[in-house]
């Protein structure tokens, strides 16, 4: 198999000199460009980010319990954190893409800049070992591990208003479908959620249930955040 040119750049960015840098661009071959690609590395990559993120997080924030820590590793394994180490390599770069992800940007999208970063942690565990991965990994990561969120900002909305309501013992809302609209496979879903002890009602619609609950528990937090305020003055 011929090498791409582009591959020594890129060893220089990671920091990684591949023994077998054919590994690393088939770690950068999309599903789109050829049938030999990324998608086994990818599995065994996702694996590996999983459980080294998930060790740092276990040492580095001792203060945080089971649940903040699994929301925190999530905040950083998915598609978003991992496309912030892509962009820290300038990974789109080096893609391998079919003509028709050429043309539609491909080389921008999370999710395959994501699969691409995954797959090259499982290009150097197989090139390597487990602690060089680790090491790898633990460099790219740096920036986001010493600067998590708070992982109360990390719940879902609906939890965030749960937990808000029963600080100040007051009942939980009620999440009630007004309309559906649309054929199966494409509707869209109108909400109302309401907490009659504050005279609060908020509406949203989504493509799904939950996404349509989850809007309007976002502005019914507004709404009580507002009033507990105003009860302040």
């Amino acid at each position: 198999m011929k090498l791409d040119k582009r591959i020594d750049k890129l060893q220089t960015r990671l920091d990684y000199q591949f023994k077998q840098p054919e590994l690393l661009q088939d770690a950068l071959t999309h599903r789109s460009a050829s049938s030999r690609n990324n998608e086994r590395l990818e599995f065994l990559g996702d694996s590996i980010l999983n459980f080294v993120i998930a060790e740092e997080l276990f040492i580095k924030y001792p203060q945080y319990p089971e649940g903040d820590l699994s929301r925190l590793r999530a905040s950083l394994v998915n598609k978003d954190g991992l496309a912030l180490v892509a962009q820290d390599l300038q990974l789109g770069d080096y893609l391998r893409l079919g003509s028709g992800e050429l043309k539609s940007g491909g080389y921008r999208r999370h999710s395959i800049l994501a699969d691409a970063v995954e797959a090259i942690f499982g290009s150097v565990l197989m090139d390597s070992n487990f602690e060089t991965c680790k090491k790898l990994i633990l460099r790219l990561y740096k920036k986001q591990l010493d600067n998590v969120v708070d992982p109360a900002l990390l719940k879902d909305p609906k939890t965030r208003l749960q937990e808000l309501l029963q600080s100040r013992k007051l009942p939980l809302p009620v999440y009630e479908v007004t309309d559906v609209k649309g054929k199966a496979h494409q509707q869209d879903f109108s909400i109302c959620c309401s907490i009659d002890d504050l005279s609060i009602q908020t509406h949203s619609h989504a493509g799904s249930r939950r996404k349509a609950e989850q809007i309007a528990a976002e502005q019914a937090i507004t709404l009580v955040q507002q009033q507990l305020k105003e009860a302040k003055k």
